[in-house]
C-alpha cells in the first residue's frame, strides 16, 4: 500500500454521518484519509478536528455527481503524492416518496448520488489499482439494498443497483488483486434521516393530503419509533468498515445492525405474499374500501 502507515483511503460523503465516523476511525488507526464532501463548512470542521488531534486526515471538495468535481479532487489527492488504496463509496441521499409521485428529476438525483456517483469515483481509481495489482473498493449499501420498504422505491432502487454492480465488479477485478465488498447497515440514526425528510418536503402537500398520506404518516411514526430504540451508532458501522479493510480475504457483504442477518433470512424464507402482508401491517397499509368502476 501507498502513503500512510496502513495505506491511503478515500471516503466520499465523509463530512457527516457514517462517512465522517469512518474517516475519523481509519485516521486514528494510521490510514492516510482523504475525506471528500461538498459542504465547505463541514470540511473546515473536519480539518480542524484532524489538526487538533493530529490525525493523518485532510478533506477534499467533491461532488460525486459531477465529473469535473471528481477529477479535481482526484488531481488534488495525486498532487499530494498519494494513490488510493481503499475507496469507500459512501455518499448517499434518500428520497422518501411514493413511486407514483416522485418527480423524474428527483429520481435522477437519487441515482446520480447513490449509484452513478459510486461508479464515477470507482472508474477514476481503478486504473492505478490495476497497475499496482492491489486495492479495495467498499460500497456502502443498506438493508434497503436487500429489502424494499414502501416509500423507499427510489432509494432501494439505487441500492439494489449498487449491490448488483458490486457483484459484477468483484468478479471483473479479481485478476488484478482488487477486492470489492458491500456494507449493509440497518437503521442507524444519522443526519441522513433529517435530510431525507427535508428532501421530501417538496412533496408535503401530497404527503399530507394525497392518496398516500396514510402510508407516509405511518412511515414517519415508524421511523421515529425506530430512532428511539436504535442502539447501533455510526462508530459501530465504522468498525465494521475497518474490519472489511483488514480481513484477508474480505467478505463480500458485511451486515452492521444486530439481528439484521436473522431478519433477512426470515424474510427470504417467507412467501412473498406473506411478506407483503407483514409489511402492510407494519406500515398500516389497508385496501381502499372505495368501490371500483
Amino acid at each position: 500500500m501507498s502513503t500512510g502507515a496502513n495505506g491511503t483511503v478515500l471516503v466520499t460523503g465523509a463530512t457527516s454521518g457514517l462517512g465522517r465516523a469512518a474517516a475519523i476511525l481509519l485516521a486514528e488507526h494510521g490510514y492516510r484519509v482523504f475525506a471528500a464532501g461538498r459542504s465547505s463548512e463541514r470540511r473546515a470542521a473536519l480539518d480542524a478536528l484532524a489538526n487538533e488531534r493530529k490525525l493523518p486526515m485532510s478533506t477534499v471538495e467533491m461532488d460525486v455527481r459531477d465529473d469535473a468535481s471528481v477529477d479535481r479532487a482526484m488531481a488534488q489527492i495525486e498532487a499530494a503524492g498519494a494513490a488510493v488504496d481503499v475507496l469507500i463509496n459512501n455518499a448517499g441521499i434518500a428520497y422518501v416518496v411514493p413511486v407514483e409521485e416522485i418527480r423524474i428529476q428527483d429520481l435522477q438525483k437519487q441515482f446520480e448520488t447513490n449509484f452513478f456517483g459510486a461508479v464515477r469515483v470507482t472508474q477514476r481509481v481503478l486504473p492505478r489499482m490495476r497497475e499496482r495489482r492491489s486495492g479495495r473498493i467498499i460500497n456502502m449499501s443498506s438493508l434497503g439494498g436487500r429489502l424494499a420498504l414502501p416509500l423507499f422505491g427510489a432509494y432501494s432502487g439505487s441500492k439494489f443497483a449498487l449491490e448488483a454492480l458490486s457483484d459484477a465488479l468483484r468478479l471483473e477485478v479479481y485478476p488484478f488483486g482488487i477486492e470489492v465488498s458491500v456494507i449493509e447497515p440497518g437503521y442507524i440514526p444519522t443526519e441522513m434521516e433529517q435530510t431525507a425528510l427535508e428532501l421530501a418536503s417538496g412533496y408535503r402537500e401530497t404527503m399530507e393530503h394525497g392518496p398516500y398520506a396514510p402510508t407516509y404518516k405511518n412511515f414517519v411514526r415508524s421511523w421515529r419509533r425506530n430512532a428511539s430504540r436504535a442502539k447501533t451508532t455510526p462508530e459501530d458501522c465504522a468498525r465494521v468498515i475497518l474490519r472489511a479493510i483488514r480481513d484477508t480475504p474480505p467478505r463480500t457483504r458485511y451486515l452492521v445492525t444486530p439481528g439484521t442477518e436473522f431478519f433477512l433470512w426470515g424474510m427470504r424464507l417467507l412467501p412473498e405474499r406473506l411478506r407483503d402482508r407483514m409489511m402492510r401491517r407494519s406500515f398500516g397499509i389497508k385496501r381502499d374500501p372505495a368501490k371500483r368502476g
